[in-house]
């Protein structure tokens, strides 16, 4: 079952890391070794989620490089199933 409205992985961040522990996207940007720019970017649900950004918030924040690529393919499909019709789009039938 798909979940409904999942949160962005920078919504997830800002709220769970940057607000609970009282950080600076700056300081986590740092850590990162990213710009601070670009974090603010994933942060602010401007950017998606990169396989390299999930390998580097493994190391910085924790959680697998995994699970943060599965928040985002979350989040994605769930805003695309909100505008994609599908409706022409056919099954294919397979014999046995």
């Amino acid at each position: 079952m798909s979940m409904y409205n999942p949160p962005h992985p920078g919504q997830f961040i800002k709220e769970v890391y940057l607000e609970e522990l009282d950080i600076s996207e700056r300081e986590v940007a740092h850590k990162l070794r990213v710009a601070p720019s670009t974090f603010h970017r994933l942060v602010s649900g401007q950017t998606s989620l990169t396989p390299e950004m999930a390998l580097r918030l493994s190391k910085t924040l924790g959680r697998t490089p995994e699970s943060w690529l599965a928040m985002q393919d979350k989040y994605s499909l769930w805003i695309l199933g909100q505008s994609l019709n599908l409706d022409a789009v056919e099954k294919l039938e397979i014999s046995a």
